[in-house]
């Protein structure tokens, strides 16, 4: 679920918090990287139970018009039920071991928070997907999957209140988000009807190795702050690291750190992650200023014999 691009973004926001918290404690920073990274599969499992909930809720209403007097939209359907018969949302509502996970973890949020299931709800039976389907007289399983791909696509996900609430409970989900979203749309269309429980509960990380990289790209670079900014300034014109942009002078560092840390990374993969790592979080000329800095690095660390990489590499 969580790449190794994800994991340099994680350490990346940890050493920008230190350095604007004035903070020098590591093992603060190593308890923070950790904690960050847990949290996103606590994001993904509310992201499930907001389908889940966004079910509870879709019944509820049905037995409502059921008793009612007046006539709504719902009327010129088929079936009222089929939305909350929707084999995919019965699969998540009936899911013990994501029931399990939740109640260990205490993830009541939308419980508590109804607010934005009714929201998100009322949005879904307005969606000109939700309508097409609800007129169909016909329904699957592929039917019914296809439709909450849309709907999460379409609706929950670019959703500006769902998106609000979760930048106030946690602020490193704000860039946790689209990763998320994207890991949930990949797990709904590879959803199958006889798909086991754990499917829906992925590992976080690939293997140990994951969050064993993750610290030791932290410690080193922190731990060897004044030699990395040394290798920049010797490459830099001018130098004058007040000048440099905090996030690309913590890029920087990191990429050294890697190039000369992890024998295993092969320098283009770490040049090439860190570029992306740029455009999307600095200036938009830093993947250029980056990118000259590495360049001269590697090729003097070729020639001095500092690269000693082995294997394929893990990307």
């Amino acid at each position: 679920m969580l790449t190794r691009r994800h994991i340099r973004v994680k350490v990346m926001q940890c050493i920008y918090a230190l350095i604007h918290s004035k903070d020098d404690s590591l093992e603060k920073q190593q308890a923070f990287l950790n904690d960050s990274i847990d949290k996103m599969y606590t994001l993904y499992l509310l992201m499930l139970s907001l389908l889940v909930e966004i079910q509870s809720y879709a019944s509820s209403q049905v037995k409502l018009s059921t008793n009612k007097y007046l006539a709504d939209s719902s009327d010129e359907y088929p079936s009222r039920d089929k939305f909350a018969n929707n084999e995919l949302l019965l699969q998540l509502a009936s899911n013990e071991l994501l029931k399990e996970e939740l109640s260990k973890r205490k993830l009541k949020n939308w419980y508590l928070n109804a607010e934005y299931v009714k929201l998100v709800y009322k949005e879904i039976v307005e969606n000109e997907n939700y309508k097409a389907y609800m007129i169909s007289a016909s329904q699957s399983y592929d039917e019914d999957k296809k439709l909450i791909q849309d709907l999460f696509k379409d609706v929950i996900a670019p959703n500006e209140k769902i998106y609000e609430y979760f930048e106030d409970d946690q602020l490193t989900w704000v860039d946790d988000i689209p990763i998320v979203n994207t890991f949930v749309l990949k797990q709904l269309r590879k959803a199958t009807e006889k798909q086991k429980p754990s499917f829906f509960l992925p590992r976080l990380l690939k293997d140990d190795q994951d969050r064993e990289y993750a610290q030791q790209l932290l410690v080193k670079t922190l731990l060897n702050n004044e030699k990395w900014e040394q290798e920049i300034e010797g490459k830099t014109p001018n130098w004058d690291k007040d000048r440099i942009a905090d996030i690309d002078s913590i890029l920087l560092k990191m990429a050294i750190c890697e190039l000369l840390n992890f024998s295993s990374i092969p320098e283009k993969v770490t040049i090439n992650e860190f570029l992306e790592i740029a455009k999307e979080y600095s200036t938009p000329k830093s993947s250029i200023f980056i990118n000259g800095i590495l360049d001269k690095l590697v090729k003097e660390y070729r020639s001095e014999g500092k690269l000693n990489k082995i294997g394929r590499g893990l990307l």
